[in-house]
């Protein structure tokens, strides 16, 4: 994924302390290099591990809840759901090839403690919201508590902070505190944005302008916003999206069930707008029906460009991880080509995309460990993960009627 269409055949990729050392042909490596562990793949496909710019990670298991199931005062989404829902989905994402997620949670400690416990790269939203919540009380105290959060885990290698604004409903002088301390700290915003023709409809009449017009004379309409479907926009708006560099992550299979839409991503592909992909919600946590669909409207490349680098460059990875470079994290995702259903081999990234799926995921590594060997998890306990899978699915009176 570091140039165009690059595909390297009987090569060999070397890993020191977690990151790249070289990729070069499998006869100079042995030359070259005496490795303490060699691990061979003769009928895969080694790419940069998949990054879920977006994800649902800490309520995957209130998926399908019927409101009213929960005993009254059970808390439904507390700490331990978020974290048992986030080792569910985890669980999920590697087995799929993802190696990096990002989630906007409403207990974000515990998803950064799970992630990091479990050897999981991933970028954690931070609630700014006026309302009282499990978070904070007010603004104030969610931009304090996220700031302590951030010194945390802050130069963690594998976890890491941004903030999360509940909406564009937020006061003035809550965005304008949150652009200026964005700025100061060099730190990422994510933000949905022009999902829904109700959302800018309420903005032009309390504020007389598009909510994207809005964060503009606000001061957070710069590179450092990740905006989040972007599924309704005019001309001028697709005008400030270009000047401004923003970053878009792309939530296509959510955005048809939801708005029947899907936000026009051929334009900004061609517009050189950085794009990433987000999983669909409450339909799966995986990239690869985002990637298909991305790909039809597109082409392979572009799809499978930001599942990758696309989605590592909206979280402010870049420089570390989404290509297959020496120097990088070795954060790998491996896939079994040799089945029929990606037979004939003429256009492997054509095969890997509109062939592809979960079930051909072979190995998973995040910083050089092994997270997922001949397509079982090395890490994570699947049947403990399951047991608590149930037990909340029993609790949430899931199952039947």
């Amino acid at each position: 994924m570091a140039a165009r269409d690059a595909l390297l055949e009987d090569h060999a990729l070397l890993i020191r302390d977690g990151r790249i050392l070289d990729i070069l042909p499998t006869s100079l490596a042995v030359q070259r290099y005496r490795a303490t562990a060699v691990l061979q793949r003769g009928s895969h496909l080694l790419m940069p591990g998949m990054v879920n710019a977006q994800s649902g990670a800490s309520k995957s298991l209130y998926n399908g809840a019927k409101p009213v199931a929960a005993p009254a005062g059970d808390g439904v989404i507390n700490p331990e759901f978020a974290r048992d829902s986030t080792l569910s989905a985890m669980a999920l994402m590697l087995r799929s090839g993802i190696t990096c997620f990002c989630d906007r949670p409403a207990y974000p400690e515990e998803s950064l403690r799970t992630a990091h416990e479990q050897g999981m790269r991933a970028v954690v939203g931070m609630p700014v919201t006026e309302a009282p919540s499990a978070w904070a009380k007010n603004a104030a105290e969610s931009l304090t508590r996220s700031l302590s959060v951030r010194d945390k885990y802050k130069g963690d290698p594998l976890v890491s902070t941004a903030f999360a604004p509940e909406g564009i409903g937020l006061s003035d002088g809550t965005f304008r505190r949150l652009a200026t301390l964005a700025d100061e700290l060099d730190a990422g915003i994510m933000l949905d944005l022009h999902r829904s023709l109700a959302e800018i409809a309420a903005c032009e009449k309390m504020h007389l302008m598009r909510p994207i017009e809005r964060l503009e004379n606000l001061g957070l309409l710069t590179p450092a916003l990740n905006a989040i479907h972007m599924v309704h926009l005019t001309a001028v708006d697709m005008n400030l999206v270009q000047r401004s560099g923003i970053s878009i992550t792309l939530r296509p299979q959510l955005d048809l069930k939801t708005s029947h839409l899907l936000a026009p991503i051929v334009e900004f592909a061609a517009a050189g707008v950085r794009l990433g992909l987000g999983s669909g919600g409450g339909l799966t946590e995986d990239l690869w029906t985002e990637i298909k669909l991305a790909a039809l409207l597109t082409n392979p490349w572009e799809a499978v460009h930001a599942a990758t680098r696309g989605g590592a460059a909206v979280l402010g990875l870049e420089s570390e991880v989404g290509t297959l470079e020496a120097g990088k994290w070795a954060d790998l995702c491996c896939i079994d080509l040799s089945g029929t259903a990606t037979q004939a081999l003429n256009n492997p990234l054509e095969r890997l995309v509109f062939s592809g799926g979960r079930d051909l995921i072979s190995d998973v590594w995040v910083a050089g460990r092994q997270l997922l060997s001949g397509g079982e998890l090395t890490r994570l306990d699947c049947s403990e993960v399951a047991a608590r899978s149930a037990m909340w699915a029993n609790r949430l009176n899931l199952r039947g009627g």
